[in-house]
């Protein structure tokens, strides 16, 4: 009897130890996994610093801004930034794209939520100046063609949609006029064309009702919604400035009785 109870008691001990292992085993992967997910949740959260700050730089300092720019602003290191972009191409891109996928958006409801003409083209430019979206413009949607000074059709773009202020001052940097439409090559995304193609139909609509100068085209609504933020140290400061700017070249955009 003694020796079966031993038997038991052995018996029972392995079994014990075996799920004693097993839940010690259970809990090294639960404690892998509780690991893994907030690896997870970090990488997400780097990823949208990492386009925040491409956004901020972006819009500051022009696409030629590097990357290490970038990494400081999103305070991680430069290598990962290069680890979810693998060259600045691919992060300008990205930033371009959504950029350009907004203003669309931003057209299509001027287009569908103003009857007139010319309240449409200038809600979209006011929305468009207001978000700041038209800092991140993508350069081909830039490309204008200018007229009997030997530059191409293609050959002129904005390369900086802002310049940096100096003691507070506001400063302005000086475009070409732009006197044709906007050119995207065909190696381009559709999104600009998609863009270009939403804008037209404003500027379109505003022409034909009389309303916008003949003489403008696509190329000169972009400009403006490029150009028309300048950069202040102060908030309140840059919407006035940028809301008067607005005004100055809404009004010359306008068509005027002959």
């Amino acid at each position: 009897m003694h020796i079966q109870d031993t038997h038991w008691s052995t018996a029972s001990a392995i079994a014990t130890g075996g799920a004693v292992g097993a839940a010690m085993g259970n809990g090294r992967g639960a404690g892998d996994a509780a690991r893994t997910t907030p690896l997870r949740v970090d990488a997400q959260r780097n990823l949208e610093h990492v386009l925040r700050a491409a956004r901020e730089v972006f819009g500051e300092l022009g696409y030629g801004a590097p990357m290490e720019d970038v990494a400081r602003r999103a305070r991680v290191g430069v290598g990962t930034v290069y680890r979810r972009f693998p060259s600045k191409d691919v992060l300008v891109r990205r930033i371009a794209e959504e950029e350009t996928s907004r203003l669309t958006d931003q057209a299509r409801a001027a287009l569908g939520q103003e009857d007139e003409p010319w309240s449409a083209l200038s809600r979209f430019l006011r929305t468009s100046v207001a978000s700041g979206a038209g800092r991140l413009l993508p350069p081909q949607v830039l490309r204008v063609g200018v007229a009997d000074d030997g530059l191409p059709l293609d050959g002129a773009r904005v390369p900086q949609q802002r310049s940096q202020p100096v003691n507070g001052e506001l400063r302005l940097v000086e475009q070409r006029p732009a006197v044709a439409e906007a050119v995207v090559a065909p190696e381009d995304d559709a999104g600009a064309a998609q863009l270009l193609e939403v804008v037209g139909r404003l500027v379109d609509r505003a022409r034909a009702a009389g309303e916008l100068r003949t003489d403008v085209t696509v190329s000169d609504v972009l400009l403006v919604i490029a150009t028309a933020a300048p950069s202040l140290p102060d908030a309140a400061q840059q919407a006035a400035a940028s809301a008067r700017l607005l005004d100055i070249l809404l009004e010359g955009l306008r068509s005027r009785p002959m």
